[in-house]
């Protein structure tokens, strides 16, 4: 699975045209966050990454991809806490975290790192 970051401009609209280019192609947002820094970036999760690689390309967005690794929790106190102190005990860096599903007892956990090969290692 990967994650997407798209440098987008500090001003209004970059939400909309960023999800707009998704949604005409048909592509599922699975979770989003943005971060307002001297480089403004959108980092999305979707529901295809081939669609969402072409529909970025063909609307020459600058992009870069990530690969995610996908963790299971209990959907309970402390379990994210565990999980980040193991990989800070290994010396990795978990570099951007999404969401990705919360219902029942488990929640999806998708993380990057500056290791993912390690993270998948510890994780899995």
């Amino acid at each position: 699975m990967k994650q997407f970051e798209i440098s987008v401009n500090n001003r209004p609209g970059e939400i909309a045209k960023v999800t707009d280019i998704l949604a005409s192609n048909g592509i599922n947002i699975m979770a989003i966050a943005s971060e307002r820094c001297d480089n403004p970036i959108i980092r999305i999760v979707t529901d295809d990454e081939q669609s969402t690689r072409n529909a970025l390309t063909k609307a020459s967005m600058k992009f870069r991809e990530n690969e995610l690794t996908v963790i299971e929790l209990m959907d309970r106190p402390g379990e994210l806490a565990k999980v980040a102190k193991r990989l800070a005990r290994a010396g990795i860096n978990v570099e951007s975290i999404h969401l990705l599903n919360k219902g029942g007892k488990i929640t999806s956990v998708a993380l990057v790192t500056d290791n993912q090969e390690k993270t998948y290692e510890i994780l899995n």
